[in-house]
C-alpha cells in the first residue's frame, strides 16, 4: 500500500539524491494499462508538488502505450529537473523505452528489459479479426518482413514484380493504414533522435540505436537486457546498488502486490462489486493517484435454470489519495543483506 511505499521512496530518494516519482501500468491479465494521454494532467499536478530541482528519478513499468503521451511526459519531467533517471524495476516496453531514452541514465536491474519501439497501428481501416469486432494490429516488422520476402528470400528485383507484391499486400492491409505505419515510424525515429541526445553523443550511435529499436530487432516482443543495452546499444545504463536494488524490488512487489500483475482478473472469481487499481502515479509530497474500474459482477440462474454471468463497469477513471507521510516509516533490510547482489552477472527473467 502507499503508506508502505512512501517510506522507501524515502529511502530511494536519499540513495539517489532525487526526488522520486512512480509510474505504474499494471499488465494484469484482463485488467491491462497503457501509457495513454489522460496521464498527462496528474504528472503536471504531481511535478508541481515537488517543483522544480536538480533531479527527479522517475520509478517507471509499464509495457508501453501512446508515443505522443510517452514524448510529452519526458518534456514535462526535463522541464522540472536537470538531471532526469529513469529506474527499470522489471518492464519499460515500446512507449515506455521511449521516456526511458529522454533520461540522462537508467538503472536497470538484472530483470529489467527495454524493448523496441516501432510503431503497431490499429484503426478502423485495419484487417479485421474473424468472427470478431476487433481488428489486427499492423507493424513495422510484418509489412517490411513481408516486402524483404520478396527482395531477399525469394530475390525479387524486377520493379513489376515488386509492385504485384505491393500490390498484393495492399488487397489485405488498406493503403491508407499502410501510410500510417510508416508516417508512425518516422515520427517515432525523429523523437528517438531527439531524446538519445541526453545520452549518447555521436550521431553515428544514434542512428545505429535507432534503427535496431525501429526494425533491426525483428520483433516488437525482444526484450532487450541492462547488458545488451548498456554495451551493444551502447545507453547510459547504470546497475543498482545491493541497497539499491533491495529497495527497488520491495516497491516493485508492494505494487505487484496491490494491481495483482500475477493473478489475472476472472469474473467467475467475483460475487457483487469490485475495484481493481489499473495504474499508479505516486510521490511522496503528491500522494498516490491510481486508475481504477469498478463495477459489479451478478450470478444467477434464468428461468431454464443455466447459470449465467452479468457484469457492469459503474466507474473508470482517475482517483486520488493525498496519504503523505510526515514520517513515513516501514521495516527494511540490512545494508548486509543480499550484498553480494551484483556479484553474478547471469541474467534474471
Amino acid at each position: 500500500m502507499y503508506q508502505d511505499r512512501a517510506a522507501f521512496y524515502e529511502k530511494l530518494e536519499n540513495e539517489f539524491d532525487s526526488k522520486v516519482l512512480v509510474y505504474v501500468t499494471g499488465d494484469r491479465q484482463n485488467m491491462s494499462a497503457q501509457i495513454a494521454p489522460d496521464v498527462i494532467d496528474y504528472f503536471i499536478n504531481q511535478l508541481d508538488k515537488i517543483g522544480p530541482c536538480p533531479k527527479i528519478s522517475l520509478y517507471l513499468y509499464t509495457r508501453g502505450g501512446n508515443t505522443s503521451a510517452a514524448w510529452n511526459i519526458v518534456n514535462l519531467l526535463r522541464m522540472y529537473c536537470d538531471n532526469l533517471q529513469v529506474i527499470v524495476p522489471h518492464k519499460a516496453h515500446s512507449a515506455g523505452t521511449i521516456i526511458s531514452l529522454g533520461a540522462n541514465e537508467i538503472i536497470m536491474t538484472k530483470q529489467a528489459t527495454l524493448s523496441p519501439i516501432d510503431p503497431s497501428i490499429n484503426t478502423p481501416l485495419n484487417p479485421a479479426i474473424p468472427r470478431s469486432q476487433d481488428t489486427f494490429p499492423v507493424s513495422v516488422e510484418a509489412v517490411k518482413g513481408y516486402l524483404d520476402l520478396a527482395k531477399e528470400e525469394l530475390q525479387l528485383d524486377d520493379q513489376v514484380a515488386l509492385s504485384n507484391i505491393f500490390l498484393r499486400l495492399t488487397d489485405s492491409v488498406h493503403p491508407l493504414v499502410l501510410g500510417e505505419v510508416y508516417r508512425s515510424r518516422a515520427q517515432i525515429k525523429m523523437l528517438a533522435n531527439k531524446l538519445l541526445k541526453n545520452q549518447v553523443t555521436d550521431q553515428e550511435d544514434i542512428d545505429k540505436i535507432i534503427d535496431f529499436l525501429c526494425s533491426d530487432s525483428g520483433s516488437h516482443d525482444y526484450t532487450i537486457n541492462r547488458r545488451e543495452a548498456e554495451n551493444d546499444l551502447k545507453l547510459s545504463v547504470k546497475k543498482p546498488s545491493a541497497i539499491q536494488y533491495q529497495l527497488i524490488k520491495a516497491i516493485y512487489d508492494d505494487i505487484s502486490l496491490e494491481l495483482q500483475f500475477t493473478h489475472a482478473f476472472n469474473p467467475v472469481e467475483i460475487h457483487g462489486a469490485y475495484a481493481v487499481r489499473r495504474s499508479l502515479l505516486e510521490s511522496i509530497v503528491g500522494g498516490s493517484d491510481y486508475f481504477i474500474t469498478e463495477g459489479e459482477v451478478m450470478h444467477g440462474k434464468d428461468a431454464n435454470g443455466e447459470e449465467y454471468i452479468k457484469g457492469k463497469t459503474v466507474f473508470e477513471g482517475w482517483r486520488h489519495e493525498n496519504s503523505v507521510l510526515d514520517n513515513p516509516s516501514a521495516s527494511f533490510f540490512d545494508d548486509e543483506e543480499e550484498a553480494d547482489y551484483e556479484t553474478s552477472e547471469e541474467f534474471q527473467v
